[in-house]
């Protein structure tokens, strides 16, 4: 006898029926997400439509990393520096340049492709936490040489630059950040879906075998050091458009904004959506965001403490992230209507 509630068993059902009708479950997922997701900006206030803004621009970084050490093996602290890399290539173009803000997403991602390839060149001597110390000082460093002053009439130095958030073209009904929300949610679908074909291509098959043995890779052909450089510039790209919507979603970009302390935040978004998992870097972008501030409501002075105690639970009870652990459940839940 079947002990499940009903609307489990309904649930069930439904999820059942659409794997029925479209084999592919990934596409049916998609396609729900997207219905759920563009009904979002007409339900909620201006403020929560701006936050989950947030929490997707931090899962297209967090993608970005996932890539790099999820999938190809290689350990990054320093994202922070390219996502700042994304934020200020688009900052400036806008703010000196006059150039159209859609505009300075290719623009930023290929300033940081071409950064995290270089970066990547001579990082190839290095491995585990010799090259997780190397990318953590580029973290630090990052920062101060915004700060500059031969770069300050660029960046604008500890001020920073602010930006006007665009208006939705064409005549849209839609406000500013209704608008920013549908930009942003667009541009994120296209890097899952490229991430998604990456993965699964000749190319994603060669990273993961590197991950796994870079001797039996190499020997069975495959240029490991030039994978590992252009994983690590691919990562990169990820994140400096992330980081360049971020500079749209917040209006404002200043050094103190990209601190190792992102750095830190995008490896927790990482490995509580689950190490290796795309879909699980959604969930990354909600912890991130959202958990701070809920310790923060249970205790102002001890937020810290209690945020720490919440990410050592997660990592206890959930090791393969909340992606893993939710990908389980549902198999198990159709394996339980057949």
């Amino acid at each position: 006898m079947n002990t499940r509630p009903l609307w489990i068993r309904i649930v069930a059902a439904i999820g059942a029926v659409i794997v029925m009708v479209l084999p592919r479950r990934r596409l049916a997922a998609l396609i729900l997400v997207i219905a759920v997701a563009s009904i979002l900006p007409f339900t909620v206030k201006n403020f929560i439509l701006f936050q989950m803004t947030l929490v997707i621009v931090y899962t297209v970084a967090i993608l970005g990393l996932n890539i790099l050490t999820g999938i190809n093996g290689q350990f990054s602290l320093g994202h922070s520096a390219f996502y700042a890399v994304g934020a200020y290539t688009a900052a400036i173009l806008m703010e000196h340049g006059g150039v159209a803000y859609y505009w300075t997403l290719p623009a930023a991602g290929m300033v940081c492709f071409v950064s995290g390839f270089l970066f990547g060149l001579p990082a190839l001597r290095l491995e585990g936490v010799y090259l997780a110390l190397a990318t953590f000082a580029l973290a630090t460093a990052t920062p101060q040489i915004l700060k500059s002053s031969p770069l300050e009439p660029w960046t604008g130095g500890v001020q920073g630059i602010i930006l006007n958030k665009p208006d939705a073209p064409l005549g849209l009904p839609l406000n500013p950040d209704q608008w920013l929300y549908f930009f942003t949610l667009a541009v994120a679908l296209l890097m899952f879906i490229g991430a998604y074909n990456l993965v699964n291509s000749r190319s994603g098959r060669a990273m993961m075998a590197i991950r796994d043995n870079p001797i039996a890779a190499r020997s069975m052909g495959i240029p490991v050091e030039l994978y590992k450089s252009l994983t690590f510039g691919l990562s990169a790209l990820f994140t400096g458009v992330a980081g360049a919507l971020g500079a749209l979603a917040i209006q404002f970009v200043a050094p103190d904004s990209f601190t190792f302390l992102l750095s830190v935040a995008l490896f927790v978004g990482l490995v509580v959506g689950g190490v290796g998992s795309i879909a699980g870097t959604f969930f990354g972008g909600l912890f991130i965001l959202f958990v701070p501030n809920i310790a923060e409501h249970i205790s102002k002075g001890l937020a810290g403490a209690v945020f720490g105690i919440i990410l050592i639970l997660v990592i206890y009870l959930i090791p393969s992230g909340l992606g893993g652990t939710i990908r389980l459940f549902l198999y198990r839940l159709l394996q339980g209507t057949r």
